[in-house]
């Protein structure tokens, strides 16, 4: 269980992110075409993992675009934007905002990705949501990097999240 807040309150996660050198859990999540995705659909590509409370938050839109600015320069890689919205909130959203080089995927059918994750925040407000990290994965699957931003209200560390996919 890690700790993390929630504009200064603490607030727990179910457990904690996976060890950086270790083989990423399996996930499924649902596209916005409400098709199942798991890690294989990106075979051969570095991941970078942006799991989110909601994107209908500002700092969760941030963060998506600014990850979706990196991406457009890089065909090695896919960001996948997680969350627990709506797969057709998460469509709206990207074209509103014109996003073209994340690919959102959501925890709408079950909680098992926070779960296995270590993300799933276990009271407080956003209980049953994820809590705000990055979770970069090689071509292989195998974890490169992670980050529990320890203030939900706040952004990741980009330039750290960036490094590790070049």
């Amino acid at each position: 269980m890690a700790a993390i807040t929630l504009k200064g309150n603490p607030i727990h996660t179910n457990g904690d992110l996976p060890k950086t050198g270790s083989r990423a859990p399996y996930l499924k999540l649902v596209a916005e075409d409400l098709s199942d995705k798991e890690l294989a659909d990106f075979k051969g590509k570095k991941k970078l993992l942006n799991i989110v409370p909601s994107l209908d938050t500002s700092v969760c839109a941030l963060s998506t675009k600014k990850f979706n600015d990196f991406a457009k320069t890089r065909d090695d890689m896919v960001v996948l934007v997680i969350s627990a919205d709506l797969p057709f909130a998460m469509k709206r959203f990207c074209g509103n905002k014109e996003l073209s080089n994340v690919i959102t995927l959501s925890m709408m059918r079950g909680r098992n990705f926070a779960k296995e994750y270590g993300v799933l925040i276990q009271d407080g407000p956003l209980a049953g949501l994820s809590a705000r990290a990055v979770v970069v994965l090689d071509e292989s699957d195998n974890v490169i990097y992670t980050e529990l931003v320890p203030e939900i209200g706040q952004e990741p560390d980009y330039e750290k999240a960036l490094a590790a996919l070049r």
